[in-house]
């Protein structure tokens, strides 16, 4: 490109990983020097004194422009805006059309480059002008009609980089259309996109989740995304893994090396030989369930697979990459381009009840388009969780999240009914993660489990049936049920079914000891355990036998300054206290101190007064003067007192309770010091 060599390094966002590797190569390939992270970093790096080594010692940053590139969380902004404080000279290029509002006030000014909708001799011809700025021709430019010219061939070294986005679908291609409505999912794809790449030969990476978190929706995406990078993608339906030969055939027949009489097996095996000495292929297993009997047919040679699966164990055989519910601003993305109209708040609430999971975001959708308010689909998701599950049109999915849910859950129960009643206990606990330990403590005490209760391997062996049907997620302290199938499963259980499952749940809540509510060692254990005692379908508050362990949650979530929850769960406790055992029962009294003392961490100490002063009252009549607990509540009183500015009415009251504490108890207890101080 020049006679002069310049050093650059190369910024750009995840995503636009194939154009910085092509602007790459040929900036080499012009006997420059090249910066970029993917080829000169290595793993364990300290990232920020890379990037700022690189931006020290460049000639020049070139910035690949996208619209990705000015996201707010990329490492991006931390790059181009050194440079420009640097005042270096930066060279901008853009990858897709950009309006003026996307590109930050900064750069506004500074001219860039279009790559995008260009061939690549014209591309290569705009990235060398760009960096050795423009000429005038010294012949007649080529007449703008005539087909371009062929590309440069491959040279030594390093295999020469398509041009993304410039040769459309490959020849050898069996994927179905591309979904108009995927959204988000940009940090899985790149992540993905970067694993794939990471090997000279075949990689084998797996996308495994529960059912209706979108795996077969971000390896489509993938294969038309990167469709340019490849001579042959071929997709294969692996869920009955006896079929897979025959897929093979149908590519050997493609290919044109198929042998008729020869039988599937032959021909499949054909092909797998064929790939080892092809490059540029991609590979799909979609909805692979078995390991073992998928590991016969994976392709070897310098191309890429993929595998969708819910089994999570591909341990030896594939690199997995588990994969979650969308994020919150990858639902609010989605429904606000499915759903028009649709404020923010209403579309948060949306995405919250539908725990974020994509499958139902798209049915909602499909239900919420077609002749039924936001609001009134909520109202129906809460009552009646499983029938309204079973409506809506999620283009790209196999079936409604409740035919998804049963049709894995009849499969799980035929084989291992054991794993099915520890799924359904695990479906009347919270939708949070749960401690594996919880089970394993309280399993002589459940009786909704079968088999051996002095079993080694119980919940283990259950535990990883749930993750081979996508039913759980699972690690190595904890599994978790989305909220969804959750409902599901509780829909479709019968109330005899239900009562024995809600006894175990209070037996595992019953038994768990996670230690001092008021020590912040003991918080972790207490946030896990309250998580659960405060789900709505757990309904706890009526449980004589939970209500010590609930007060004591509460105490936990006013320490842990989280009064807001606290408020809700003595608000419930309270009521439901007061009905069975009368306002002047001591655990009414406790609650009331303690909705009392976390209203007023709220601020709402008009509301707060009240609630204080009953408990105050009440104690004083039935326990008199000088009871510990009397002393409490006069001194969260006055404490209320004086945050409303009733200075001379607080100082009376802490005088007194200070004096009586000071005479039953000494002057350094703990209560004594609390008044004094």
């Amino acid at each position: 490109m020049t006679t002069t060599s310049q050093r650059f390094f190369i910024s750009y966002a995840g995503l636009d990983r194939p154009w910085a590797e092509w602007v790459g190569w040929h900036l080499e390939r012009a006997d420059h020097q090249v910066i970029l992270d993917v080829w000169d970093w290595s793993t364990g790096d300290n990232f920020v004194e890379r990037m700022d080594e690189a931006l020290k010692q460049a000639d020049a940053v070139v910035a690949l422009f996208s619209k990705s590139y000015f996201d707010a969380e990329r490492w991006t902004r931390e790059e181009w805006t050194a440079a420009v404080a640097r005042r270096e000279r930066i060279i901008p290029l853009a990858l897709e059309p950009l309006a003026a509002a996307d590109t930050p006030h900064l750069l506004a000014p500074r001219l860039h480059k279009n790559l995008h909708g260009l061939d690549e001799t014209a591309a290569l011809a705009a990235l060398r002008e760009a960096i050795n700025g423009g000429t005038r021709p010294t012949s007649p430019p080529i007449f703008p009609g005539k087909a371009p010219a062929a590309g440069p061939t491959e040279a030594e070294g390093r295999t020469k980089p398509r041009l993304p986005g410039s040769t459309g679908q490959p020849d050898v291609w069996n994927v179905r259309r591309r979904n108009p409505d995927f959204a988000g999912r940009e940090t899985v794809i790149v992540r993905l996109r970067e694993s794939l790449l990471s090997g000279q030969q075949a990689v084998v990476q797996a996308l495994h989740g529960m059912g209706g978190i979108g795996k077969t929706q971000i390896a489509l995406e993938y294969a038309h995304r990167f469709s340019g990078q490849y001579d042959l993608v071929w997709w294969i339906d692996a869920e009955q893994s006896d079929q897979i030969p025959v897929h093979y055939t149908e590519l050997a027949d493609r290919l044109g090396i198929a042998k008729p009489d020869a039988g599937s097996d032959p021909n499949a095996r054909a092909v797998l030989h064929h790939l080892r000495t092809r490059q540029r292929w991609l590979v799909v297993l979609d909805n692979a369930e078995d390991p073992a009997q998928i590991a016969p047919w994976l392709p070897e040679g310098p191309g890429h697979v993929l595998i969708t699966s819910r089994n999570h164990n591909w341990r030896g055989i594939a690199h997995p990459t588990g994969l979650d519910v969308f994020t919150r601003s990858d639902s609010l993305a989605y429904l606000g381009t499915r759903i028009p109209g649709t404020t923010a708040a209403q579309a948060d609430a949306l995405a919250q009840d539908l725990g974020d999971l994509p499958l139902a975001l798209a049915q909602a959708a499909g239900v919420i388009g077609s002749g039924m308010t936001l609001d009134r689909y909520r109202q129906l998701l809460t009552g009646n969780t499983a029938r309204i599950l079973q409506e809506g049109d999620a283009p790209g999915y196999p079936a409604p999240l409740a035919a998804t849910v049963g049709i894995a859950t009849t499969r799980l129960d035929d084989n291992h009914p054991e794993a099915t009643a520890l799924l359904r206990l695990g479906a009347f606990l919270g939708p949070d993660p749960i401690p594996i330990a919880w089970l394993e403590s309280a399993r002589p005490h459940l009786s909704t489990i079968p088999g051996d209760p002095d079993d080694l391997m119980w919940p283990h062996a259950s535990l990883q049936h749930l993750g081979r049907y996508g039913l759980a997620r699972i690690d190595h302290e904890t599994f978790q049920i989305h909220r969804l199938t959750q409902a599901v499963l509780r829909d479709q259980s019968f109330s005899a079914q239900t009562e024995r499952v809600r006894d175990d749940v209070t037996t595992i809540l019953r038994t768990i000891e996670p230690g001092d509510p008021e020590s912040p060692d003991s918080w972790p254990a207490w946030a896990s355990l309250t998580s659960h005692l405060t789900a709505r379908n757990v309904l706890v508050a009526d449980l004589p036998e939970l209500r010590p362990t609930l007060q004591q949650a509460a105490v936990f979530l006013i320490r842990s300054g989280q009064p807001r929850p606290a408020v809700d769960l003595l608000t419930s406790l309270r009521e439901t206290c007061t009905a069975e055992l009368g306002p002047d029962h001591p655990e009414v009294l406790t609650c009331s101190q303690y909705l009392g003392h976390a209203t007023s961490d709220l601020g709402d100490f008009m509301s707060a007064r009240p609630i204080i002063e009953d408990a105050h009252a009440r104690r004083r009549r039935i326990l008199r003067d000088d009871h510990p607990d009397t002393l409490q509540s006069a001194n969260d009183l006055a404490a209320v007192l004086a945050a409303m500015d009733m200075h001379a009415e607080a100082r009376l009251m802490d005088e007194d309770t200070l004096a009586r504490r000071r005479r039953l108890f000494g002057d350094d207890h703990p209560d004594t010091l609390q008044s004094a101080n």
